[in-house]
């Protein structure tokens, strides 16, 4: 009778063990940092002189005419004001949906990120949308869901909030527009913000470095399927990057495995690329609405993620 009673407060307790670590890990909410809405703007000090690549966006009107002028033009494919332009485009490979936005920035400080209700926390969440309206975005993606993890660096707008390493590759995105993916084992990331780095996420893997494919057929994320919705941030030049999100889980779009997402993304002309979250947290807004169509549980919904990469004022 004793072992029997043993055996059953040790499953008793070993189920209420796993219920919590589950709990933990993806729903009960912890606040490390109400209002983390801070920019460490020093770090566009010292760039004095902008590349030629970086300079004052126009729109071919006003390249055509040779003048320059102050007024912000949108449509539902276009944005175009004096520091930003963006140009979206809908692509279909691989029987999957493709959003790309294009984006030249005059600076990489409109490239800004944002935490789910301005706060730094774990499981700490809410709606790519709901995010970036609050933020003001005129483009925004999901990010790389830092909420869910302990480890693994989480630099935004130059402020390190999270410095403990899980040895893997990260995506820096530096004050003067350039793109690279290091690894935490080489750099800290106070490291890294006196490099000069501006956002940094931990996801991965990296999709393409140097200009060629950084991934096979046979890479994979964890344990997720092969075909999948993606999002992903790849650079061109300078302060020209392009933003892509593909939908996957439905009839209309199967999704892309890593290996579609890079060669898709070699396409355009990328010379680096890096995966972010993706499954039921793939998600582009623009100009006030979502455009792909993210999918949770089965259902064509948005998921809550804990932060967004977007592009804004």
């Amino acid at each position: 009778m004793k072992k029997h009673l043993f055996a059953i407060c040790f499953t008793v307790a070993l189920a209420a063990f796993t219920l919590y670590a589950a709990l933990d890990t993806f729903v009960i909410s912890s606040v490390y940092n109400e209002n983390a809405t801070g920019m460490n703007m020093s770090l566009f000090s010292d760039l004095t002189n902008e590349s030629e690549s970086a300079e004052t966006v126009r729109s071919e009107d006003e390249i055509d005419s040779g003048e320059k002028t102050d007024e912000t033009y949108s449509d539902n494919e276009t944005y175009t004001d004096e520091n930003i332009t963006i140009k979206l485009t809908e692509y279909e490979r691989y029987g999957t949906k493709i959003y790309v936005a294009d984006v030249t920035l005059s600076s990489a400080s409109y490239l800004k990120t944002a935490f789910a209700k301005d706060t730094y926390g774990k499981n700490v969440t809410a709606t790519t949308s709901s995010i970036a309206t609050a933020n003001g975005a005129i483009l925004a993606v999901n990010g790389d869901y830092y909420g869910a993890q302990e480890k693994g660096y989480v630099i935004r707008n130059g402020i390190v909030y999270r410095s403990s390493a899980r040895g893997s590759d990260v995506l820096c995105i530096f004050a003067d527009g350039t793109v690279k993916v290091v690894s935490d084992r080489d750099n800290t990331a106070a490291e890294l913000v006196n490099m000069g780095v501006w956002q940094a996420f931990t996801f991965g893997p990296a999709l393409i470095e140097d200009s060629t494919v950084a991934v096979d057929e046979n890479d994979e994320v964890g344990k997720a399927k092969a075909s999948n919705p993606r999002t992903a941030i790849g650079l061109i030049d300078a302060n020209h990057f392009v933003f892509v999100v593909s939908d996957g889980r439905t009839d209309e779009s199967e999704g892309l495995s890593l290996y579609e997402l890079a060669t898709f993304m070699e396409s355009l002309g990328v010379k680096a690329a890096y995966n972010l979250d993706g499954g039921g947290s793939s998600t582009m807004y623009f100009n006030g609405k979502v455009i792909n169509n993210p999918t949770t549980n089965g259902k064509i919904k948005e998921r809550e993620v804990s932060d967004i990469v977007y592009i804004g004022a």
